[in-house]
């Protein structure tokens, strides 16, 4: 058996164990400390909203010598708008220009072609209406919102509103630092984008549900005894299914790394940019937010009930008895151990056995 294999089993027979329900006001510290990055960049830089959802029109063009430092000039100057330009595998240049009207699509297709010194039907342009990008955007929130909501009906039936709870604000947490990330890194929000958010939202739905699903399993009849806590079966749980959301994570990731890094960082491929960057962040976040968060809000939001909270307090009152009595123990032991002081030695004729043929008292010699 692997080493990883191996420790995914300890771990499931709880011979080893990571404190994560303990340690949740760190976990805790460090979503807030992402979660404000994330929103910060979404008010600094805002999204970079593509064609789609605004309106505009991309123009591709042959292959050209021209750099794209230069297309930008040219498209600014021949639209009146920020464009951003992209080079292609091909060697050609995909040019976006957003917000720009219709009816001006042919002058700027006819200007950019003489800046680059190209033949204008040999440029492809796409255009997109405003009123459409606003019908796109309208119907990615309304899947989003449904998504949510069938999802928080789901785990409320399946478990309880409390999981439902905790898998709400993991999904959102997710939501945020992947939006975040892309506000950060400037990437182009497109309807690939909203199929790659969509689709980290099940992976992460899916870890959680994974967890959950151990940790109503195990605490039936909870309140029956007294040796564990809601919060001790928890991370027995978290821990029980680590490495298999690891593994999991990991192969989902690896195909989805080749995406971004390779796909579109050497091919320069912008669809791909567009769906691998929020399939990338969102596995990993999705992954993070079912270990660290999920798990441990629900383990604070089920020790406020009565009878948990009554529960916690007899298993610590044993815990405590029981390492009194050990200590105990211990002491008298220690004190069985150590040897007893060895008394003093006698030192005279007591000590010494007599010799045959003296009389007591009498000094030795012949008789008489």
């Amino acid at each position: 058996m692997s080493k990883l294999g191996n420790l995914g089993a300890r771990l499931h027979r709880g011979e080893i164990s990571y404190d994560f329900i303990g340690k949740r006001k760190i976990w805790y510290g460090i979503s807030i400390l992402i979660t404000i990055t994330a929103i910060v960049g979404l008010a600094v830089r805002g999204l970079n909203m593509g064609i789609d959802f605004q309106g505009g029109a991309v123009f591709t063009t042959p292959k050209t010598s021209v750099s794209v430092t230069q297309a930008e000039e040219y498209a600014k100057e021949a639209a009146g708008h920020d464009a951003v330009v992209q080079k292609l595998g091909t060697g050609g240049l995909r040019i976006q220009i957003a917000g720009m009207d219709t009816e001006k699509s042919d002058a700027t297709k006819a200007e950019l072609a003489k800046d680059l010194g190209l033949n204008p039907e040999t440029i492809n342009a796409d255009l997109v209406g405003p009123s459409w990008g606003d019908q796109i955007a309208n119907k990615a929130w309304e899947g989003l919102g449904i998504f949510m909501v069938l999802v928080v009906i789901y785990l409320a039936i399946a478990f309880e509103w409390r999981m439902a709870f905790a898998a709400l604000v993991a999904l959102i947490h997710d939501i945020t630092i992947t939006t975040g990330i892309y506000a950060l890194v400037g990437f182009e929000v497109t309807p690939g984008t909203v199929i790659g958010l969509l689709t980290i939202l099940g992976y992460s739905l899916y870890d959680t549900v994974v967890v959950f699903d151990s940790l109503k399993e195990q605490t039936k009849d909870i309140t029956k005894q007294t040796r564990f806590t809601y919060s001790d079966i928890a991370n027995q749980s978290i821990n029980g299914t680590l490495v298999r959301s690891i593994n999991t994570t990991v192969v989902a990731l690896l195909p989805v790394a080749g995406l971004l890094f390779i796909g579109g960082g050497f091919l320069g491929a912008g669809t791909l940019n567009d769906i691998s960057l929020s399939l990338f962040v969102g596995l990993a976040a999705g992954a993070y937010s079912s270990i660290f968060i999920a798990t441990p809000l629900v383990a604070d939001l089920k020790e406020r009930e009565p009878q948990l909270k009554a529960l916690r307090k007899r298993v610590l009152a044993k815990r405590s008895q029981a390492a009194a009595e050990d200590e105990r123990a211990d002491g008298l032991s220690m004190a069985a151990d150590e040897p007893e002081d060895a008394a003093p030695a006698v030192v005279g004729p007591r000590n010494q056995p007599a010799s045959r043929g003296r009389g007591r008292g009498r000094p030795s010699g012949k008789r008489r």
